[in-house]
């Protein structure tokens, strides 16, 4: 379809000039709209939501080294959650990915591309990696919390109650 061909834009244009092109096309759709009645509905649909997602489709033009689609990335997140699906056996994603899914999706993506040796393992900056360990520690608190108050909310809640009482009336 011609709109197709004016977002790929070949010719390397400046924002304003595909967006003027955009518009022309668009502008040239309802009057072939009376030619095809059996679709013409969904070219309305097609013209009315595109024009109001304008300012969102030239922003990747207006913006040097911003790719105009995140395909790779879609793609590259679909797989990871695809796999974790296929070893849980769980249609959701586990809460493990979602604790853990800085490290767990650089991981599946590396073991993807080539084999990982025991000296690929080894940590190259202790700081940092304490840091990412400290981090993760923390989600991990905060989802034993949740749990903690989804088992046992009246105990939970008194508990809270102390602590805020330690911090508001002090001894």
């Amino acid at each position: 379809m011609r709109v197709a061909q004016v977002l790929q834009n070949p010719g390397e244009d400046d924002a304003r000039v595909v967006q003027q092109q955009f518009q022309r096309v668009l502008a040239h759709i309802p009057l072939q709209q009376s030619g095809l009645p059996e679709i013409s509905s969904a070219l309305a649909h097609f013209v009315k939501v595109l024009t109001a997602q304008q300012d969102w489709l030239f922003h990747c033009y207006r913006v040097p080294g911003l790719p105009r689609t995140n395909n790779a990335l879609e793609q590259y997140f679909g797989s990871a959650k695809r796999y974790e699906r296929r070893i849980s056996g769980q249609k959701s994603a586990s809460p493990g990915l979602v604790i853990r899914g800085q490290v767990r999706l650089v991981a599946a993506a590396a073991t993807r591309n080539n084999v990982i040796t025991p000296q690929d393992l080894q940590p190259i900056d202790v700081e940092d990696w304490q840091a990412l360990r400290r981090k993760l520690e923390t989600r991990h608190e905060s989802r034993r919390l949740q749990s903690r108050f989804r088992r046992a909310p009246q105990a939970c809640l008194a508990q809270l109650e102390a602590e805020w009482d330690k911090l508001i009336l002090p001894p």
